[in-house]
C-alpha cells in the first residue's frame, strides 16, 4: 500500500475546505431573499388582458409567474398588493441618466461637453482619428456611474430603465440602455451598445462650423467607412503582398452602421431637420430612430412610410413667465406651437408611427407623467401611452424579450402605484429593478443639476456683417436644455434651430437670414454675462460677422 505524502494530506484538506467554504458561501447567496409574491394586485400585462385580482411572483430577478391563479411560493417575501396596480417598469427613452456632470470644454470642438468630465485626457482615446464631436467609437458604458439624484427622481416616478446616450457631438457615440439601479455599471448594464447617436448642431470654432457642414461631414465619414470597410475585406482575403491598411477606430465604428446592423438616432425636432434625416436614412439605407421630434406629425406619413420610429419627447412648450394684465399677449405662433406639441403622440398614432417616450432634460422630472397625461387629453388613448412607456422602446431597442410587459421569464422590472398611473392624484409606492425592491427617497430640489443659463425672454439683437448694423427682435424659449425660438426684423423673420447651450454659459443657433435679397443661413455662437450676449456671425460665403443681444425689460 502505498505511503500517503503529508504534504499531500495537506493539500487535500485545505481543497476541501475551500470548496466547503465556497459551496457554503454559494448556499448563503441562493438563501438570501431574491423570491418575492406581489398578491391581491391589479396587473396590467400591457402583452395581455389586465389581470384585476392576481399574484407576480419574482425569482432570481426574473418575473417566475404572473396571473389570477398564480401562488406565493413557500420561500417567497409575500406583499401584499391589495388597492395596488402593477406595471412594466417604465422606460425612459433619451436621456444622460448615470453620465459623469458636465464641465466646460477647453477644446474648440464643441464635442467636449460629453467628455469634459472624462478621466481620460484624450476623449476619443489615443487612436482616435477624429476631434471630439466627431467620434463615433465612443461608447457611454464606458463612463456611466451607478447612483445620484437624478436616477434617483427618475425612479420616484416610476422609471426603472433608460436609454442613456452622449450629450453633445454630431458623431456623438453610442448609447446603452441600462436598469436604474445596480452597485456598478456592469450591473446596470441591459444593453450595449445599443445605437450610435448624431446630432445637427455645428461644432464651435472648427469644421463643420455650419449645418451645410454637418451634413457633409456625416456624408463623408460613412463615404469613408464604406471604403475603409472593402479596403479592409480585400485585406484580411488576401494580405500576402498587399500593405497593410490602417486601423482607424472612428471608421471602424460606423460600419455596423452603414451595413445596418446598428440603430442609428438622430437628434431632430423642426420639420426641415427630420426631413433631413430621412433624405441621409434614405440614401445610406440606414435604421433610423428619430429623437426629439417635435414636428414629426408634420411628416407622419413619410415616418410610418419608411418605417421610421421616434422617441418623442415629453419636454412640452409651456408659460414660461407669469401672466400679468400688463403684459403683452403671447404672439399666436408660440400659443399655437404649444396646443400643437400636446397633439403631436395623437396624430402619431392615428397614423401608424411607432414612438416611444423621453423625458428630454425635463427640468423637473416629475413633470413627465403631468405631460403625459395632458398628450393623454389630447387625442391620445390612455393605453397606447401606457405602451410608449413600455413595449414600445423595448421593441425599438430590441428587448421587448427581456423588457416592456409583465411576462414569466422577462426582468422583474415593475412599477407599482395606488391609483391608475396617469391619474394625477396617484402615486408611485414601490419600483422593482432587477427583481430587487428599490427604496424610494425624497430628492431634495435641483438635486446636483448643477446652475445653468436662462434665455428665456426677448432680446434686441443687433448684427454687423460688414454692411452696417441691422436690428431684429429675438424671441427665445428655454427648458432645461432645450431651446427654441424666432427672429424677426430688418434681416427677415424665421425659426431658430440647433440651438444649445452650455453651463459657462456658451450660446448657439441657426437661424435664416434675408441677405442681399437671398436666404442665407447663419450661426451664432457667443456668451452670455448677464443680460447680453456677444459673439460671431457666421454666414456661407461670407467673412464672419459679430452681433449683440441685450434682454429687453418689460416697461
Amino acid at each position: 500500500m502505498p505511503k500517503v505524502r503529508p504534504l499531500t494530506v495537506a493539500l487535500f484538506t485545505v481543497s476541501f475546505v475551500s470548496i466547503l467554504f465556497v459551496s457554503l458561501a454559494g448556499a448563503q447567496r441562493n438563501n438570501a431573499i431574491d423570491t418575492y409574491a406581489i398578491t391581491n394586485a391589479r396587473i396590467v400585462t400591457v402583452s395581455g388582458p389586465t389581470i384585476e385580482h392576481g399574484t407576480v411572483v419574482i425569482r432570481n430577478g426574473l418575473i417566475a409567474a404572473a396571473g389570477a391563479n398564480a401562488n406565493p411560493p413557500p420561500d417567497a417575501r409575500v406583499i401584499d398588493g391589495n388597492g395596488l396596480t402593477i406595471y412594466p417598469g417604465l422606460i425612459d427613452s433619451y436621456t444622460n441618466l448615470a453620465l459623469p456632470e458636465v464641465a466646460a470644454s477647453p477644446s474648440p470642438g464643441g464635442g467636449g461637453g460629453f467628455f469634459a468630465a472624462q478621466p481620460r485626457p484624450n476623449p476619443g482615446g489615443p487612436n482616435s482619428s477624429e476631434p471630439p464631436g466627431l467620434q463615433p467609437e465612443v461608447m457611454v458604458e464606458d463612463v456611466i456611474r451607478p447612483g445620484g439624484a437624478a436616477i434617483e427622481s427618475a425612479r420616484n416616478i416610476g422609471i426603472t430603465a433608460a436609454l442613456t446616450s452622449p450629450r453633445t457631438g454630431i458623431w456623438m457615440g453610442q448609447s446603452a440602455l441600462i436598469n436604474l439601479a445596480g452597485d456598478t455599471p456592469q450591473e446596470m448594464i441591459v444593453r450595449s451598445p445599443v445605437a450610435m447617436h448624431v446630432g445637427f448642431t455645428p461644432l464651435r470654432g472648427t469644421y463643420p462650423g455650419s449645418l451645410m457642414g454637418v451634413f457633409a461631414s456625416l456624408r463623408q465619414m460613412m463615404l469613408d467607412a464604406q471604403r475603409y470597410r472593402d479596403s479592409m475585406q480585400m485585406y484580411e482575403r488576401s494580405p500576402r503582398g498587399v500593405r497593410r491598411p490602417e486601423l482607424d477606430r472612428s471608421l471602424a465604428a460606423l460600419v455596423p452602421v452603414i451595413e445596418g446592423r446598428m440603430l442609428v438616432v438622430m437628434l431632430a425636432n423642426s420639420e426641415r431637420e427630420i426631413t433631413r434625416a430621412l433624405d441621409l436614412a434614405a440614401e445610406f439605407k440606414l435604421r433610423l430612430i428619430v429623437a426629439g421630434g417635435r414636428e414629426s406629425d408634420r411628416v407622419a406619413d413619410r415616418l410610418a412610410k419608411q418605417n421610421v420610429p421616434v422617441l418623442l419627447s415629453l419636454n412640452l412648450p409651456r408659460r414660461t413667465t407669469a401672466a400679468i394684465p400688463e403684459a403683452d399677449p403671447e404672439p399666436m405662433r408660440v400659443l399655437r406651437e404649444r396646443v400643437e406639441a400636446q397633439e403631436t403622440a395623437g396624430k402619431l398614432a392615428k397614423a401608424g408611427v411607432r414612438f416611444a417616450f423621453e423625458s428630454d432634460s425635463l427640468t423637473n422630472i416629475s413633470d413627465l407623467m403631468v405631460n403625459a397625461e395632458r398628450v393623454i387629453e389630447n387625442g391620445l388613448a390612455a393605453t397606447d401611452a401606457l405602451r410608449a412607456f413600455t413595449i414600445w422602446p423595448a421593441t425599438i431597442f430590441g428587448v421587448e424579450n427581456q423588457l416592456g410587459s409583465i411576462e414569466t421569464g422577462k426582468i422583474a422590472n415593475l412599477t407599482i402605484t395606488r391609483g391608475d398611473l396617469f391619474d394625477r392624484n396617484s402615486r408611485v409606492v414601490q419600483v422593482f429593478i432587477d427583481g430587487r425592491p428599490v427604496d424610494l427617497r425624497p430628492v431634495a430640489a435641483g438635486g446636483g443639476s448643477g446652475a445653468r443659463v436662462t434665455l428665456s425672454g426677448t432680446w434686441n439683437l443687433t448684427v454687423d456683417l460688414g454692411q452696417g448694423e441691422k436690428s431684429a427682435t429675438l424671441n427665445l424659449q428655454q427648458e432645461g436644455e432645450r431651446v427654441s425660438g424666432s427672429i424677426s426684423g430688418t434681416l427677415g423673420a424665421g425659426e431658430i434651430s440647433n440651438a444649445s447651450t452650455a453651463a459657462a454659459g456658451e450660446v448657439r443657433f441657426t437661424v435664416p437670414l434675408e441677405i442681399e435679397g437671398q436666404t442665407k443661413e447663419a450661426t451664432f455662437a457667443g456668451t452670455l454675462s448677464g443680460d447680453q450676449i456677444r459673439g460671431t456671425v457666421n454666414v456661407v460665403g461670407m467673412a464672419p460677422g459679430t452681433f449683440t443681444a441685450s434682454r429687453a425689460r418689460p416697461n
